[in-house]
């Protein structure tokens, strides 16, 4: 065996360490993000927290997706190779279309990994400008971990999904470790040979979830922070809110760009709610419902955060962003896993009494009928995620999470 490969074999798992690195709190703090949305926007809500509290904030990641999803005038570095940007692109139809093992290969082969070499001299760079005395870094950029431990920098984790906290391998042990390896080599190949598991800190770690969702969590570390989900950004614009005529409101959103497997599902739910009482928002681009019963009303944009107000059940995919927004509401939910940590979410939503599970490439409108009726008659589902609702606000959220980077920094 080589001595790369045994180092390799003892990469850590830090969730069976404990203590938090706590020193005098400091007030520069470098965010290191992938150019993916759903997972800057939390960590711009924690982000606020820390300029709010008089501290320096700065950004590195891909410039063009940040921009948009950021405050004006908010200090960001560049950390994007033209490349890989042009790889993502070229690849994203191949990849959406990827299930189980092999999208997870993908995952790794085809974005972390490469995301985390494209970026690293960009991080490099913004820690030499901007001199930080912390990073925070989204578990899918192992970049700024590596740069981190690199400079003798404390470090935290910014867990914006609760996924990997329900160690979704486990059942596939080889798996699980293969993607452990390719986390050791990205340490070797940078110079690393202390290895750890570069999704969890073994300064801090946020996770904008809690038990109520995850499930039992009094054995993780003390390091280990279950703060919630940030709370989402609300987004103005017109709105024909009179259409809301005081039945139950569905949203029905699933966030992703639109293929020929998202608009069968959405067909689909269309036609599900057709004979319902209900009031349905579908969101999805001109033309995907071609005749839409009249208790459906499509629109390509919505405002989520206001209209959520006004709603009695989510039909969604299960990306956590919405699932988070939604339970933050105390709303319960129907789910149609199709992707990355989506599978994993809808089944902690399900453990916790709080939605129902559907196929994605497959139901009928028949089984959402059944599934959304359900939800929104049995109060148990409703009780469920009122639970969740209650815990998350228990938890502190970006306060609770500030508090935790001022002592780390």
């Amino acid at each position: 065996m080589s001595a790369r490969r045994a180092r390799r074999m003892q990469v850590p798992s830090l969730l069976g360490e404990q203590g938090i690195r706590a020193e005098t709190p400091k007030r520069r703090f470098l965010f290191a993000v992938p150019p993916v949305a759903r997972h800057v926007a939390p960590t711009a809500a924690l982000a606020a927290e820390l300029a709010g509290r008089g501290h320096k904030v700065a950004w590195t990641g891909d410039r063009t997706v940040l921009e948009p999803l950021l405050r004006p005038g908010s200090r960001i570095y560049s950390a994007s190779d033209d490349a890989f940007t042009a790889h993502l692109r070229e690849t994203r139809e191949g990849r959406a279309r990827l299930r189980g093992p092999a999208a997870l290969r993908s995952h790794w082969e085809d974005v972390v990994v490469p995301l985390g070499h494209a970026m690293l001299p960009g991080v490099d760079a913004a820690i030499d400008r901007f001199r930080p005395d912390a990073l925070v870094c989204d578990q899918q950029v192992l970049a700024g971990p590596v740069a981190a431990r690199l400079r003798g920098l404390p470090w935290a984790t910014a867990a914006t999904t609760p996924a990997e906290f329900a160690r979704p391998l486990a059942a596939t042990p080889l798996l699980e470790g293969w993607v452990r390896d390719q986390i050791a080599d990205f340490q070797l190949d940078h110079g690393i040979e202390d290895l750890l598991d570069l999704r969890f800190s073994d300064h801090l770690v946020l996770v904008f979830s809690t038990g109520a969702l995850i499930g039992d969590v009094s054995f993780f570390p003390d390091h280990f922070a279950f703060v919630g989900p940030a709370p989402g950004r609300a987004v103005g614009g017109a709105f024909p809110w009179e259409r809301l005529d005081g039945r139950p409101g569905v949203l029905i959103t699933l966030g992703a760009p639109g293929g020929p497997a998202e608009t069968r599902f959405l067909r689909a739910a269309a036609e599900a709610v057709r004979d319902l009482d209900v009031q349905a928002v579908l969101v999805a681009p001109p033309g995907t419902v071609a005749d839409p019963p009249p208790n459906v009303l499509v629109r390509e944009h919505v405002p989520r955060i206001k209209l959520l107000e006004r709603m009695s059940a989510v039909v969604c995919g299960g990306a956590f962003d919405t699932v988070g927004e939604t339970l933050a509401r105390g709303l319960p939910m129907v789910l149609a896993p199709a992707r990355d940590d989506e599978p994993v979410v809808a089944g902690q939503v399900e453990r916790a009494g709080a939605g129902i599970p559907v196929r994605f490439a497959r139901v009928t409108p028949g089984e959402l009928r059944t599934a959304l009726g359900e939800v929104l008659t049995d109060p148990a589902y409703r009780d469920a995620a009122g639970r969740v609702r209650d815990s998350f606000a228990a938890a502190g959220g970006m306060a609770e999470a500030a508090d935790r980077l001022e002592k780390l920094a």
